[in-house]
């Protein structure tokens, strides 16, 4: 078997195989050194970071829902200076890609963030979360406005010299446009997709199940929707897709490469089962030595239609 069978690239990173995990579902890595060898990994994104110190938002703020979750966390998290002198130490030595999600109220903040992490050698890339609400333009997220999308992404560009990873929002309603803006301002990659916007109530209580009433929907539930987005970016764009939303098996895996994806993240199958990244991995190199496929690359955007 070709060891290397399952590499890939990611723009100008190479990764020993297409599994990443996402943001805010792996913590910051070692949260998981107990369960898995970290450095086997693809990649790993950590949660998303913001200028100042995040609290988050009141609890409760996760809901089960079928076949899913729904969660507003809220960008909890120790901001980037905390970031860079207690975490980053920790995580450098890693023998894996690692992201930092970049997360922000302004664009000023995403900047400066961004200036921060680019002075961090061991940082592959940033994925910029652009699902967050600009506090200045009346609580809209950067990602579902075009202008305002194009204008985050070209600022950060400009002070980032690393691989620069955009996610995508699905609450839009052509994301293929997104997708086009992400790339001709500068992106390298984009992930594909963020949560969906949704709720659930409580009918004993008569409330709904978060305190903030909605929260984004994440889980095998979207995993139809996601597939669907990223076979549309593929057909629109020429950088590198990351494949997201309900990734549970190596099955999902080849379903994602298969309309396009490079890469995937696996999310909230990590709060199901720790290990499930390495057993994807394992089971994607078996399928590929039953196939006789010679390189994983093979698969990407291979799919055969009517």
């Amino acid at each position: 078997m070709n060891k290397n069978n399952l590499q890939i690239s990611l723009g100008n990173i190479l990764l020993k195989n297409p599994i990443l995990t996402a943001s805010g579902t792996f913590g910051y890595g070692y949260e998981f050194d107990d369960f898995i060898d970290v450095s086997k990994l693809g990649g790993f994104i950590t949660k998303a970071t913001t200028l100042e110190k995040r609290e988050g938002n009141p609890y409760p703020r996760t809901a089960e829902t079928p076949s899913g979750m729904l969660n507003s966390i809220g960008l909890q998290n120790p901001g980037v200076d905390y970031f860079i002198k207690q975490i980053y130490p920790k995580i450098k030595t890693y023998d894996t890609a690692i992201f930092v999600n970049v997360a922000g109220s302004s664009i000023e903040e995403y900047v400066k963030v961004a200036e921060k992490i680019n002075e961090l050698d061991k940082i592959a890339g940033i994925e910029l979360n652009v699902s967050c609400p600009n506090v200045k333009e009346g609580g809209i997220a950067f990602g579902t406005n075009p202008e305002m999308l194009a204008n985050v992404v070209k600022q950060v560009r400009r002070v980032y010299s690393k691989h620069l990873m955009v996610k995508l929002s699905p609450n839009v309603t052509d994301i293929k446009i997104f997708a086009q803006i992400a790339e001709n301002e500068g992106a390298d990659s984009i992930s594909v997709i963020n949560t969906l916007v949704g709720m659930a109530v409580d009918i004993k209580k008569r409330r709904p199940m978060l305190s903030t009433i909605t929260g984004g929907l994440s889980g095998p539930a979207i995993k139809p929707i996601a597939l669907r987005m990223v076979y549309e970016c593929a057909k629109v764009v020429h950088i590198p897709i990351v494949g997201v939303g309900g990734i549970m098996n190596a099955e999902d895996v080849i379903a994602f490469l298969l309309c396009g994806a490079t890469a995937v993240q696996v999310g909230t199958a990590n709060f199901i089962k720790p290990q499930i990244s390495i057993k994807i991995i394992e089971d994607l190199e078996k399928y590929c030595m039953s196939e006789k496929i010679q390189s994983i690359t093979e698969l990407i955007g291979n799919l055969q239609l009517f």
